[in-house]
């Protein structure tokens, strides 16, 4: 067997560092457009050095992580890797923000077998403007390029966010209690959630991702729409009005996520029929044959987060996001339950 002589280089090996670092330069730019006053440095170091804002008095950290899953797989098909770091951004935050949290940075963590500078600084562009809608500071990551780990000319993405909220405000939803209203804030599409059987829905229906769907946007294009970012409106609303809970509606729909924030023997129910389901929605279920409770279940199926109001802000609270530019719904009401019931239904 032959013996090869000359030096081996990482190049050989399959992982640039040349190209590494011109991706660093290519998305700092984007970096520097999400900054906020607390960071007290810049990308390019071996951490991020942020302090504690003077304006809470007992800060508590939340954070949360987070990444797009199978939604990625669309965005390799269509070519469009501009949104998908919205995705990202979108997952953390509005976790973190259901505590009642102020997003103050985010990290990012970019995979691939070979790096194509082109696509990485657009995915990292996605991210930054992502932090932006959050008014959330993206200070690092990793670019990770592994040969052999991952497909051609695919990637994965993971993300972490932190945030801070003042002791006394933390939402726990151990107020909420029988009369209080739910309202839903409308979502931008299926977010990030439910992919690998939208992925099946569209591999059996025969439907061409190009094709014409809705509002001028191809099939793909509405599946690809990115994760709706809810953190400033959110945090200007609880200025105005007492939350007593908030879900983030992801995989598990409002049937697994709005009991995560309600006490026990306390039920959500909810009236399917009290907001418009958008077409994507009605494309899935039509076109995979899919029961009401297998929907309900999986996708947000047009509510990409639940609050729960007293009875008697529930109309101040709808009018706060309109003004917002979020349409907001009455969808339901807490109710008692016996012990062992189901915490929310849809009906």
């Amino acid at each position: 067997m032959a013996t090869k002589t000359s030096p081996l280089t990482y190049r050989e090996a399959g992982v640039d560092i040349d190209a590494g670092d011109a991706l660093v330069e290519r998305i700092k730019p984007f970096a520097a457009k999400t900054m906020r006053p607390e960071v007290l440095g810049g990308i390019g170091g071996f951490g991020a050095l942020v302090e504690v804002s003077k304006k809470y008095k007992n800060p508590v950290m939340v954070s949360g992580t987070d990444g797009v899953g199978t939604k990625l797989k669309l965005a390799f098909r269509l070519k469009k890797h501009d949104t998908v770091g919205i995705d990202l951004v979108a997952m953390s935050v509005n976790d973190i923000l259901v505590s009642g949290a102020e997003p103050i940075f985010f990290l990012d963590y970019f995979a691939t077998g070979q790096l194509d500078v082109g696509v990485a600084a657009d995915v990292v562009k996605g991210i930054a403007e992502g932090c932006s809608r959050a008014n959330c500071a993206l200070i690092g990551g990793e670019t990770a390029e592994m040969p052999g780990m991952y497909q051609q000319n695919e990637y994965d993405l993971a993300g972490f966010a932190v945030g801070l909220v003042e002791r006394s405000k933390i939402i726990d939803g151990t107020t909420i209690a029988p009369g209080d209203a739910v309202i839903g804030l409308a979502s931008s599409g299926a977010h990030s959630n439910g992919f690998s059987l939208i992925r099946k829905v569209v591999a059996v229906s025969g439907e061409d991702l190009f094709e014409p769907f809705d509002a001028g946007r191809t099939l793909g294009e509405a599946l690809l729409e990115p994760t709706r970012i809810y953190v400033r409106p959110v945090l200007d609303v609880m200025q105005q009005v007492t939350l007593k809970g908030l879900a983030h509606i992801t995989g598990g729909g409002l049937i697994e996520n709005i009991p995560r924030v309600i006490p026990q023997r306390l039920c959500a129910k909810i009236d399917a029929s009290s907001w418009p389901r958008l077409a994507i929605f009605d494309w899935l279920q039509k076109h995979g044959h899919i029961e009401d409770a297998e929907m309900h279940r999986t996708f947000n199926c047009g509510i990409g987060m639940a609050l729960v109001v007293d009875k008697s802000d529930a109309t101040k609270t709808l009018e706060a996001f309109a003004a917002h530019g979020i349409n907001a719904y009455e969808i339901g009401s807490i109710v008692e339950s016996a012990a062992g019931a189901p915490q929310a239904v849809v009906a």
